[in-house]
C-alpha cells in the first residue's frame, strides 16, 4: 500500500490503491474514516460546484465486484487494526479509526445492488468485531430513497447502528440548481429527508462558502433556517446538522466562483442553527 501520509486535505480515493475502498482523515468524524467508493467511474446525478472529484460527470454508478469488496475491506480493516498502518501513515493525534463511510466519486445510492453493497460491509465488521465499535455511515444527496433495495439497505444500516449524512447545502430551486447542478424544490427534500429518517438515523449535512467572495444571502440563510423549523414542525427527528465549510479544492469550473467564509460567519450560522434547538457540529 502507499505510505503517502493521510491529511484532511487530500481525499484521494486512490490512496490505497484499491477500486472501492479508501482511507482518509475525516474531520467530521474526526479520525480515520475509511471510505466505500461505488462510483469509481466518477458518475453522479448531481454536479456539486464544491466537488473534488476530477472528471466528474452525469451518471450512475457501475457494476459492482462484490467479492473484491469484500477482499479490499477487509485487506485495509485488517492493516489498519493489526498492521501498521496506523504508524506509517496517520499523524499521531488522527490515530483511530471512527467509522466506514459509504461514500466516494458520485452518489452511491445510485448503485443497483446498494443493499447487497452494505449486506457485505455489515459481514466484514461482524468478522473484525466492529459492530457497535465504530459507525457505519452513508453520505448521500437522498434522491434515490424511493427505490426499494436503497431502502432494504437502510433498514439493515439502522440494524446494525448505522446512520446516514444526508446533503441539504441551499433550499431554494435558484440556489439548489446553482450550487448542486439539479433542479429540486425544498418540498422535494424535506420529501426525501422523511423517508430517509423512517428507515435509519440521519443527519442534515451541510456545505456553506462564499460565492464570488459574497456569503449566502441573508433571504438563503433566512429559507434554510426556516426549513430546519419545518422540519422541526412536523416532528421529524434528525439527529442535528454537521455544518461545515471548504476545506479541499473543487476540481468543477465552478471553483473560480466559490471561497471558504471566515469563522466568525461560520459560527454566527451555528449559532443560528442553534437557537432552533437543533444540535450542529461545526466543521471548519
Amino acid at each position: 500500500m502507499d505510505n503517502q501520509r493521510l491529511n484532511t486535505e487530500n481525499h484521494d480515493r486512490d490512496s490505497a490503491g484499491m477500486l472501492y475502498v479508501y482511507p482518509v482523515i475525516s474531520r467530521r468524524a474526526g479520525g480515520v474514516s475509511v471510505g466505500i467508493n461505488l462510483n469509481p467511474n466518477h458518475a453522479c446525478n448531481w454536479h456539486c460546484a464544491y466537488c473534488q472529484v476530477p472528471d466528474l460527470k452525469r451518471g450512475v454508478a457501475p457494476e459492482i465486484d462484490m467479492e473484491v469488496l469484500r477482499q479490499e475491506l477487509s485487506a485495509m480493516l485488517h492493516d489498519i487494526l493489526h498492521g501498521d498502518f496506523m504508524v506509517r501513515r496517520v499523524p499521531e493525534d488522527c490515530r483511530q479509526l471512527c467509522d466506514i463511510a459509504i461514500s466516494g466519486n458520485g452518489e452511491p445510492t445510485s448503485c443497483k445492488r446498494f443493499d447487497d453493497v452494505v449486506s457485505i460491509i455489515v459481514k466484514v465488521m461482524q468478522s473484525f468485531d466492529l459492530v457497535g465499535y465504530i459507525a457505519l455511515r452513508l453520505i448521500t444527496n437522498g434522491s434515490y430513497v424511493h427505490q426499494l433495495h436503497v431502502q432494504r439497505g437502510l433498514a439493515l444500516m439502522a440494524k446494525y447502528k448505522g446512520e446516514v449524512w444526508i446533503k441539504v447545502d441551499a433550499v431554494t430551486a435558484d440556489d439548489i440548481a446553482r450550487i448542486n447542478g439539479v433542479k429540486a424544490s425544498p418540498e422535494l427534500l424535506l420529501k426525501q429527508i422523511k423517508a430517509v429518517v423512517k428507515l435509519c438515523p440521519t443527519w442534515v449535512q451541510t456545505c456553506m462558502f462564499a460565492w464570488d467572495s459574497k456569503p449566502p444571502s441573508d433571504k438563503a440563510v433566512a429559507a434554510y433556517l426556516s426549513f430546519l423549523q419545518a422540519l422541526k414542525n412536523e416532528d421529524v427527528p434528525i439527529q442535528g446538522v454537521l455544518l461545515y465549510g471548504l476545506a479541499r479544492a473543487s476540481m468543477q469550473q465552478e471553483s473560480v466562483h466559490i471561497s471558504a467564509l471566515d469563522k466568525d460567519w461560520m459560527q454566527t450560522m451555528q449559532a443560528q442553527i442553534h437557537r432552533l434547538d437543533i444540535a450542529v457540529k461545526l466543521s471548519l
